[in-house]
């Protein structure tokens, strides 16, 4: 009878210390946040374009708000100016007759509440995918199926690479970037696995030609956004800043980037 007493004691006294603790969380002004990818892919003319725009929101908000009545165009060395255009209302400028040339720079323009915003990009090559492998004993488990899809690094020049891979049931793709510094004019390939993946899932596999400058841009960005990252009271971290600017206010400079690539498709049936 005492043993009882003294545990629903030591129970009371235990959640009796037990204090809510708030985290103030300072809500900033919302910025502008730009997804502006350019993408030719193998097959297609390259014509139908969409740029994105949306509001940075609060820490604790899950609902993004688009930034509409901006104008947005893209020109290219030419002065050829190409204008995407909201007709939905909805944040998604769009543009159907753009025209994409490789080794072109283009010029991002996009006035927003009564604020200028200006990024560069060249377009830049993709090497194409020459095979998928598949492996189906692969981690620590040996039971992980392991997907390689090979491609060859054109020699005497620096590429860089962007690959998403992305299962039919999954809702966000698995990113990564490559570079060729110790496999200049070599095979290679970019791996991707699943703990979800299972046999007969269709895995959409997309390569990106990029520039260095977004190579470096996306390999910090998924640094940051690691699984593995710290708890609410760790060193948040730095800011990663694309290559658009707030020519009006550069204070109040946006999120996201401006990219310009040729990318290939390769649709792979796990088996």
């Amino acid at each position: 009878m005492k043993k009882i007493l003294y545990m629903l004691t030591l129970s009371i006294f235990i959640f009796s210390c037990e204090d809510v603790v708030e985290v103030t969380v300072p809500n900033a002004p919302p910025r502008l946040v730009i997804e502006a990818s350019l993408n030719w892919f193998d097959g297609t003319s390259g014509e139908n374009q969409t740029i994105k725009l949306t509001q940075s929101a609060p820490f604790f908000n899950n609902q993004v708000s688009p930034a509409t009545g901006a104008t947005v165009t893209v020109s290219n060395e030419s002065n050829i100016v190409f204008s995407f255009v909201d007709n939905n209302l909805d944040g998604n400028y769009e543009c159907t007759n753009f025209a994409p040339n490789l080794n072109e720079t283009y010029t991002l323009n996009i006035i927003y509440n009564n604020e200028t915003y200006v990024g560069s990009e060249t377009m830049t090559s993709v090497t194409p995918i020459d095979f998928i492998e598949q492996k189906n004993d692969g981690g620590f488990s040996g039971e992980a199926i392991e997907i390689k899809a090979y491609y060859t690094d054109p020699a005497e020049e620096e590429n860089y690479y962007f690959f998403e891979f992305k299962e039919e049931h999954e809702t966000n793709p698995f990113l990564n970037v490559y570079d060729d510094e110790f496999i200049n004019g070599n095979q290679i390939f970019a791996f991707y696995s699943n703990e979800d993946t299972a046999p007969g899932h269709e895995l959409i596999i997309k390569n990106y030609g990029v520039s260095e400058q977004f190579y470096d841009f996306m390999f910090l960005l998924l640094q940051q956004s690691d699984s593995a990252g710290g708890g609410p009271f760790e060193v948040q971290p730095a800011t990663v800043r694309g290559n658009c600017i707030n020519v009006t206010n550069p204070d109040h400079f946006p999120f996201g980037y401006f990219r310009a690539s040729q990318a290939t498709e390769f649709i792979y049936i796990i088996e």
